[in-house]
Order: structure tokens, then C-alpha cells, then sequence
């Protein structure tokens, strides 16, 4: 039944009915928005790609905001008490 499932006509049939439903004003409008999108697209994988390639002077990998950020100081843990040991030491003092 399905030997022969695409055949030429069957693509005329589809592209009517796509023109029917759009109109033949729409159509270029889409295609020049999906251009547009795809090209962007490219362009930003194409970003991402260079920036997951290593660094050419063979250090690690870091982004621009990596770089931009200053070095922090580790946090030492400060002693806290609870309320009720506050209070407690408070009033028998």
C-alpha cells in the first residue's frame, strides 16, 4: 500500500495546501524569518564552539566574565549561638 508513499504529486498537493492556508504574501515573510533565525542560530554555535576551544597559549579554559571577576577570599565560618543560648547568658551573667 505504502510501496510508492511520496510521490511528486503528493508534494504539489502539500505546497497548495500550504499556500491555500497562508496566503502567497506570508509565505516570503516566514522564509525570511526563518533565515534570519537560522543565521543566528549558526553564528552562536559558532560563538560557543570558539570559546569551548582551548586557549592558544595552553592555559584552562575560562570565559570573559571569568576573567573579569577579582579573586575572593575564602569565608571562614563565624560561631553563632541561638537565641534561647543568648538570652540565657545574658541573664544569669
Amino acid at each position: 500500500m505504502f510501496r510508492n508513499g511520496l510521490e511528486p504529486w503528493h508534494l504539489l498537493v502539500v505546497l497548495a495546501v500550504i499556500i491555500l492556508l497562508f496566503g502567497s504574501k506570508k509565505l516570503p515573510e516566514m522564509a525570511r524569518g526563518l533565515g534570519k533565525s537560522m543565521r543566528i542560530l549558526k553564528a552562536e554555535t559558532k560563538a560557543m564552539r570558539e570559546d569551548d576551544a582551548p586557549a592558544a597559549d595552553g592555559t584552562a579554559n575560562s570565559t570573559a566574565a571569568e576573567q573579569d571577576r577579582p579573586a575572593v577570599a575564602p569565608v571562614t565560618p563565624a560561631t553563632v549561638t541561638k537565641a534561647d543560648e543568648a538570652t540565657k547568658t545574658n541573664t544569669t551573667a
